[in-house]
């Protein structure tokens, strides 16, 4: 009889053998005879554990979900005093692990079959993205309480963070395109200067009526001998 640990590793293996043909196949024509016997299981084993093939659908994609996800310990070691490396460290994490073989796995089976199961692209942003986002909106905050930064709506930044500086480099990755990861660590920076930029204070409308009306004294001014 196996022990728990050699049981786990069997069932971990027949998660990802499931995946992988989910994946190479399509959800309609992937069969559990076929994943069985690939992993050396008969087919009764694995109706023990899941009713139907929905079901073992259902754990590969999970599966594949935990492995893709960053732990809320990972993103907390990160400096929260340092905006900027810490932006850049985030979205170099994503990057990474969309980039990794789990990540990208992930990616293909959520744009293959989400329009046939919506709630794995749920339970992907709830359980991977969710996170990342509330620690971005409270890192936001925390620099706009110390007037590093001006951002009114924090949560709503975040989105657009991420969006920007992880969105369409994790469509080329999908797709298999400017996958350097020199080019893409090039492109994290740009996005996140190009994020702060807009993020950083600005002086108030008075204030900026005085600078500009102090620079239309100072252009017009004639130099003293």
């Amino acid at each position: 009889r196996p022990t728990r640990e050699q049981a786990r590793l069997r069932h971990e293996q027949l998660l990802d053998e499931a995946l992988e043909q989910f994946l190479d196949t399509g959800f309609v024509m992937t069969t559990i005879d076929a994943i069985a016997a690939a992993v050396g299981m008969t087919k009764r084993t694995v109706y023990t554990r899941y009713p139907d093939k929905n079901a073992l659908f259902g754990a590969a994609v999970q599966r594949a979900i935990e492995r893709w996800i960053i732990p809320a310990e990972v993103l907390d070691a990160l400096d929260p005093d340092d905006l900027e490396g810490t932006l850049t460290a985030v979205a170099g994490l994503r990057m990474r692990n969309a980039n990794s073989a789990d990540g990208l796995r992930l990616q293909h089976i959520l744009s293959a079959e989400s329009y046939r199961f919506p709630e794995i692209f749920a339970q992907a942003y709830d359980q991977g993205t969710v996170p990342t986002l509330k620690f971005l909106a409270d890192l936001l905050r925390r620099h706009t309480r110390t007037g590093a930064i001006c951002v009114e709506q924090p949560d709503v930044a975040a989105v657009a963070f991420l969006s920007m500086v992880i969105g369409t480099p994790v469509r080329a990755l999908i797709w298999g395109k400017n996958t350097d990861a020199k080019l893409l660590d090039e492109r994290v920076r740009f996005c996140v200067q190009l994020f702060l930029d807009g993020a950083r204070a600005r002086p108030t409308n008075g204030n900026s009526k005085s600078l500009r009306r102090a620079g239309v004294r100072a252009a017009v001014r004639t130099p003293r001998d």
